[in-house]
């Protein structure tokens, strides 16, 4: 008869729930989701245009006058170009030869407080596409035209 408890005792000893959580699923889960991040990462970065701002008022720039390319967008949405009017058609033309002939293919962007914004970009987009390494928007100082 003891024998029988002894083994009814190891029976049940046997059976006993382990309390330890079980990490697998859990890691399983945390590496798929790290995959799926870096999967998706680079399609949610989106492209966009790296542009330096002027402060109003600043001293003379690095580069001097006539190595930049100047363009200007006027209030009645006119292009010009180092100072000459330039068509919307010609303009992608015309500013490929200038930052061709350019040293350090900036160009400048100045426009009217008029102005709507996607013009505005679509020089910047141009210019870019016609080969500017950089672009800058100018900021005219207060109280002058």
């Amino acid at each position: 008869m003891i024998r029988a408890r002894k083994q009814s005792y190891r029976t049940i000893r046997e059976q006993e729930i382990t309390t330890e959580p079980n990490l697998t699923p859990l890691i399983d889960v945390c590496l798929v989701l790290v995959i799926i991040f870096m999967v998706t990462a680079p399609m949610v970065m989106q492209a966009g245009l790296k542009i330096l701002e002027s402060q109003a008022g600043t001293s003379v720039g690095k580069h001097a006058a006539e190595e930049n390319i100047e363009v200007i967008l006027t209030g009645d949405n006119k292009v010009m170009l180092n100072g000459q009017e330039v068509s919307w058609q010609d303009f992608p033309v015309r500013i490929r030869q200038e930052i061709f002939k350019s040293r350090d293919k900036l160009v400048f962007v100045t426009a009217d407080d008029r102005n709507r914004v996607g013009m505005v970009v679509e020089i910047l987009d141009i210019s870019k596409q016609q080969g500017a390494k950089k672009v800058a928007i100018i900021s005219k100082p207060e109280g002058k035209g």
